[in-house]
C-alpha cells in the first residue's frame, strides 16, 4: 500500500466516524462520546499528513506513534458506543471498527519497520 492509498483510507475512517457520531441522539453521554469519537477518529488522517514531512526518521516514528494511539482510543470508543448501543447505525459502526482494526495492524506494522531501518 503506497502513501497515498492510506491517506485515503484514513479520510475515509475519518468520514465514516463523523457519519456514525452524526448520528447520535443529543444527551449527555452521546454528546460526550460523539465528541470524543469525532476528536480520535478524525485526528489520525490529520497527523499522517504531519508524519509525510518529519524531519527525520525519530520525528516520523513520533507522529506515527500518534496516528496508533489515537486509532487505539477510536477503537476502544467504537466498542463502547457498540456495547452502550448508542447507535442504531451498525453498518457505518462495524465498517468504522474493522477499519480501525486493520488500520491499528497497518501502523503497527510501519512503526516497527521504521524503527528496524532507523537502526
Amino acid at each position: 500500500m503506497n502513501k497515498q492509498e492510506l491517506e485515503n483510507r484514513l479520510i475515509d475512517f475519518a468520514s465514516t466516524i463523523i457519519i456514525v457520531a452524526s448520528k447520535f441522539e443529543k444527551n449527555y453521554a452521546e454528546n460526550h462520546l460523539a465528541g470524543q469519537i469525532i476528536r480520535s477518529g478524525t485526528s489520525p488522517a490529520l497527523n499522517y499528513g504531519e508524519a509525510q514531512s518529519a524531519e527525520s526518521s525519530k520525528d516520523f516514528i513520533h507522529k506515527m506513534g500518534i496516528c496508533l494511539k489515537e486509532l487505539r482510543e477510536s477503537f476502544v470508543c467504537l466498542k463502547i458506543i457498540e456495547k452502550s448501543s448508542l447507535t442504531s447505525d451498525l453498518t457505518n459502526l462495524t465498517i468504522a471498527k474493522t477499519e480501525a482494526n486493520e488500520l491499528i495492524s497497518i501502523f503497527v506494522s510501519s512503526i516497527k519497520t521504521a524503527k528496524t531501518n532507523l537502526k
